[in-house]
This record gives structure tokens, C-alpha cells and sequence, in this order.
């Protein structure tokens, strides 16, 4: 049987930013044309480098988080899954985080 983790609620929130931050991204990602020149899409183009940066905060919050220091080395990665998945038991099964 799987060992199951109770996440302090800010590394749950960590989280969530996380899988909204990289959901914007990738939404944005799918909006902005391909091209040589310089055109509409070139505005949202400055909203990447921003976004890109608040992923690795938030992942950088994540990952040196004081939670881990209590979970055992080899049980981290399982740990860590179960984390991105823990938004979707919370709000019974909706959204899957990445």
C-alpha cells in the first residue's frame, strides 16, 4: 500500500500556481504566430519571459520546500507525485496537475 502525505497547505497552493502558471503558458504558447517579422502576437511574446519566470520561482518554492526534509530520501519521488495529483483528490477528481 502507498504511503499517503499530508501537505502543509502552502506547498499545495505552490502547487496550484504551478499547474495554472504552466497552463497559462501553454495557452499563450498556442496564440502567438510564427513569424520573421513583427506582428500581433508580438506583445503577448513579452508576457513569456514573465510567466517563465514565475514557473521556476514557484518550482524553486516546490522543490527546496521544508516539507521534504521530513520525507525519507527513496520515498521523495513517490512523495512528489502524489503532490501534483493531490489538487485533483481535493477537488474530487477534477483537474490533474502537471
Amino acid at each position: 500500500m502507498a504511503t499517503t502525505y499530508d501537505y502543509l497547505g502552502d506547498l499545495i497552493a505552490a502547487q496550484q500556481e504551478l499547474t495554472q502558471v504552466r497552463a497559462d503558458l501553454t495557452a499563450l504558447y498556442k496564440r502567438l504566430p510564427y513569424s520573421v517579422e513583427l506582428m500581433e502576437g508580438w506583445q503577448e511574446q513579452r508576457e513569456v519571459p514573465s510567466l517563465r519566470e514565475r514557473e521556476r520561482d514557484v518550482t524553486a518554492a516546490i522543490v527546496t520546500h521544508a516539507f521534504w526534509n521530513d520525507v525519507a530520501g527513496p520515498e521523495r519521488l513517490d512523495a512528489r507525485s502524489q503532490l501534483k495529483h493531490a489538487l485533483a483528490r481535493e477537488d474530487g477528481g477534477g483537474q490533474e496537475a502537471a
